[in-house]
Formats: structure tokens, C-alpha cells, sequence
């Protein structure tokens, strides 16, 4: 008569230690879209955009406080100040935005789009605190700017998104990182190297700062909330 066996390791089932084998396929899953593109024809608009901005900022010196942190950040009006140049590019960021969307029922080319747009002035040292943009679709920035000149080394400055998900295992185990589809293990945030005529666009929930600007000169960069009329 055979001995019954307990347990749950492999002499349960009377199988060896080897004796089982898995092909598993990994997916990359509930994606975050981002969007990072060189404006082709920057020159256009950067100029008249510069000089809205240095004008604003000699008028308004105070600025406003949010994320920034040493730098000026506008009202965020700027479509109202900052001229056709300004109207250009937020009409390309909507261009991108309606590119990534999708509305059941409903065609993205013939929603209302709606911007909300300001200005940053960057000084060496300035930089932003980790934030979203609550209550809007999608946030951008358009980088006019980057404030350095050759022989400024490391620069600095990067845009960083934090990964939504991070803190759920980081609170259960901090050296814990899953495995992405590429085999490496994923970090808690992504830095986005950026130069002047980039404009990134993301989810506006997407926690996202700036490291410190490390350039000799002032960075100028443009920020977008970009949404949709209900």
C-alpha cells in the first residue's frame, strides 16, 4: 500500500524537483503614453515667444509659486500675452494631444480643445518639486531655452516622470523592483534628456519635477494643461 504524502513541495506529487518546466511570454501592460518630439520649424515662433516672456516677467517680477523652486513661473494666461507664436504652439500641442486620444462616441479632431499655458524662467539652481496637474487630460512643456552654453558640463535640469505605481511596493519591500520587457529592473522614475525646440507631452496625472538647472544662463521653458469641453 503507497504512503500518502503532505505538503506542498514537489514530493506532494510525487514529481522530481525538475520535472516541470514553463514558457512564459511577459506583456507590457496599461501603457503611459508620453509623447516627445522636436519641433521642425522652432524658429519660427521662438523668438516672438522669447520676447513675450522677458516682457511679461519685467512687468510681473513677483510670478507665482507652485512647483517652481528659484525660478519665475507666469500667470497662465499666456495665451492671452504671448501672441500668435503662443497660439501656434498650443495649437500644435493640441494636435499632439488629439493624436494620443481616445472618446468613446466621439471623434478627438471634433472635441473642444482647451489650453491653460505659462512660462518658466529658470535661473542656474532653479528647478521643480515632484506634481501633477489634477483636473485635465493632459499636460505638456515646450522647451524655448535651455539656458546652457558649451563647456557647461553636466547641464542638468532633466525632466523626471515618476512611475504612478512605485510607492505600493516600495512600501512593502524598497529594494524590490519588477522586471521590465526588456529584462531590466524598473525604476521609480524616468529622466527625459530635453533640448531646445523639444515639446513632451503626458498624461496630466503622470508625477512628473525638474532637477536643478545646472547651466550658466537662464533656461525659458512654456507649460501646457491641455483638455476637453464636456
Amino acid at each position: 500500500m503507497a504512503q500518502a504524502t503532505t505538503g506542498n513541495g514537489p514530493a506532494a506529487t510525487g514529481l522530481s524537483p525538475d520535472a516541470l518546466r514553463v514558457r512564459a511570454a511577459q506583456l507590457g501592460l496599461f501603457e503611459t503614453p508620453v509623447l516627445h518630439a522636436q519641433v521642425q520649424d522652432a524658429a519660427a515662433i521662438d523668438g516672438d515667444l522669447r520676447r513675450a516672456i522677458l516682457s511679461r516677467a519685467a512687468g510681473h517680477g513677483d510670478g507665482v509659486n507652485r512647483s517652481n523652486v528659484g525660478g519665475w513661473h507666469s500667470d497662465t494666461d499666456m495665451l492671452r500675452w504671448g501672441g500668435p507664436a503662443a497660439a501656434r504652439l498650443a495649437d500644435l500641442a493640441i494636435r499632439m494631444a488629439r493624436r494620443a486620444s481616445h472618446f468613446d462616441g466621439r471623434d478627438p479632431a471634433t472635441v473642444e480643445w482647451t489650453v491653460r499655458m505659462w512660462a518658466n524662467l529658470s535661473p542656474p539652481g532653479a528647478l521643480n518639486m515632484s506634481h501633477a496637474h489634477p483636473g485635465v487630460l493632459w499636460a505638456a512643456v515646450y522647451y524655448l531655452d535651455m539656458g546652457t552654453d558649451p563647456g557647461d558640463g553636466d547641464p542638468g535640469g532633466e525632466l523626471y516622470l515618476e512611475d504612478p505605481r512605485f510607492p505600493v511596493t516600495m512600501m512593502r519591500l524598497p529594494g524590490f523592483r519588477m522586471l521590465g520587457t526588456d529584462g531590466q529592473p524598473q525604476s521609480n522614475e524616468r529622466r527625459l534628456p530635453t533640448r531646445a525646440g523639444d515639446l513632451v507631452l503626458f498624461p496630466a496625472w503622470l508625477r512628473h519635477g525638474v532637477r536643478p538647472h545646472k547651466g550658466s544662463r537662464e533656461r525659458i521653458s512654456i507649460a501646457m494643461n491641455i483638455d476637453v469641453k464636456v
